[in-house]
């Protein structure tokens, strides 16, 4: 855990230095040297978004995991529907019903690549230890059981891509069907101004909370509208 915390700590530092860095002042004898300085100002920019996406891909520092692959499944799960007001653990059975088929198989696609890289992680690391008894005073055969921990160890690498592929799934998943979320449980749709509003009021009637919300069964009639609490 502490080792997550000091490489969330250091990419925040590093994209806070990138900003300043981009900020600072110049003296009229620099800005003479327009080309250098675009090409300086390039590279800090591109920095500086490589920064900002790896603290996007893990989550906030008062929900970091031990683990790269746990971090990278965490973020998606505490940032895909909150960016808009739900919450994604409560809302994601729901919405998951109403994905496009292309958007379902994609999101079958990234699971079954991440529960082969993590299957793949265990096995070598099984297949490691086992080696490691069983030639443990042959030692010209330690080649072996480290054979084995190195590709546990690309294995694992591969998982936290895979996880990092699917926690970016769940995030296109509320871009895109977030609507037809509030269309199935019957609510109607929000202004743009509304919207946040709403789905952080949807989230506490998932989660049991006493709320209103106006049953919109596609009438416009008010006698055909009911009220739920």
């Amino acid at each position: 855990m502490e080792y997550q915390r000091r490489r969330w700590q250091a990419a925040s530092e590093a994209a806070q230095e990138v900003d300043d860095d981009g900020r600072e002042d110049r003296s009229p004898a620099d800005l003479s040297l327009s080309e250098q300085l675009r090409d300086l100002d390039a590279a800090a920019e591109r920095a500086g978004e490589n920064i900002r996406q790896r603290l996007a891909r893990m989550p906030p520092a008062n929900a970091l995991m031990p683990t790269a692959l746990g971090n990278a499944l965490r973020a998606g799960e505490i940032r895909a529907g909150e960016r808009y007001g739900l919450t994604t653990l409560t809302s994601w059975p729901r919405i998951f019903p109403q994905l496009s088929q292309p958007l379902a198989k994609a999101l079958a696609a990234a699971r079954d690549a991440l529960d082969t890289a993590v299957n793949l992680c265990y096995s070598f690391l099984a297949c490691a230890a086992t080696m490691g008894f069983a030639v443990y005073d042959e030692s010209d055969k330690w080649w072996l059981p480290a054979a084995a921990l190195a590709i546990a160890g690309l294995a694992y690498k591969g998982a936290v891509t895979a996880a990092q592929a699917y926690a970016q799934l769940i995030h296109v998943v509320y871009d895109l069907h977030r609507f037809d979320l509030v269309k199935a449980l019957h609510y109607r749709l929000p202004r743009r101004e509304d919207e946040w509003e709403l789905f952080q009021r949807i989230s506490d009637d998932l989660a049991d909370q006493e709320v209103t919300l106006p049953y919109d069964h596609g009438t416009s009639g008010p006698n055909e509208r009911d009220r739920c609490t």
